[in-house]
């Protein structure tokens, strides 16, 4: 009998709390959709497996290593779940990896992230608005992307544009549109207050310290200097089973 595996691969985060309600939920969403197939775990950042491992003790593999690892336990048809967000310069190291990897195995195969057909967006849109529609006027959602420096930046202005006329806003930490460019749109529409949100798989380090913190450049304090109260709310969308069933889409459609 052919042993069949799933590999999630997310780029994961230090925080424990996070990790369990977001990758956590949905790795066992993945195993409840497919429970023939044995669903294993890996992360892309060397940064977040080597302080996992100084502070929790926890050994978490890179993509490569677990790979090597279902060979070497017999696994012989392989499906590579990314849990990224957009095709950036994260899913492209694991896109590498399987390309090395493809002729070791029966078969092996990489589903692409959330975000990559037209119908991902409608779709990713769609729940976003979902979230704020019921928000009376002068309040809104401020989702936090994390940005990117590959061409795929371009994603979180996609989303923000498709979200015209809705409580739900999208800017990015480390790309365009910035918290600025979001001010300026807030203050347009008239808004007084937002939820802030990560739009991430976890509630993890740039949502708490880049998005909630008091820190001066922080989203939170940058709104407060406008007149713009901010309410963080630290879920990620890893939390959520609309998210879950994305993915589990994906994957569906290469098994």
């Amino acid at each position: 009998m052919t042993k069949k595996a799933i590999l999630a691969v997310s780029f994961g985060t230090t925080f424990p709390e996070t990790r369990k309600k977001t990758i956590g939920t949905t790795e066992r969403a993945i195993s409840c959709a497919f429970p023939d197939y044995d669903v294993f775990r890996a992360f892309t950042s060397k940064i977040v497996r080597k302080r996992i491992q100084e502070k929790e003790g926890l050994t978490i593999d890179d993509p490569a290593t677990a790979l090597s690892k279902l060979l070497d336990r017999g696994y012989e048809e392989v499906y590579v779940q990314s849990l990224h967000i957009i095709p950036g310069i994260e899913y492209g190291l694991v896109k590498d990896v399987v390309s090395e990897y493809r002729d070791r195995f029966k078969l092996l195969r990489l589903t692409p992230p959330l975000l990559e057909t037209f119908a991902d967006f409608e779709r990713l849109t769609d729940f976003l608005k979902k979230q704020s529609a019921y928000l009376p006027s002068g309040k809104a959602i401020l989702w936090m992307g994390h940005g990117t420096a590959h061409s795929s930046f371009t994603t979180y202005a996609c989303l923000d544009h498709m979200l015209a006329g809705a409580k739900s806003y999208v800017g990015a930490v480390e790309s365009y549109p910035d918290i600025e460019d979001e001010v300026m749109r807030l203050k347009h529409a008239q808004v007084t207050k937002v939820f802030m949100q990560p739009l991430m798989m976890v509630a993890g380090n740039h949502a708490h310290n880049d998005m909630a913190s008091n820190d001066p450049d922080s989203w939170k304090c940058i709104l407060k200097k406008h007149g713009i109260t901010a309410h963080p709310v630290l879920k990620g969308l890893g939390e959520y089973p609309e998210i879950h069933d994305m993915f589990i889409a994906k994957l569906k459609e290469i098994i």
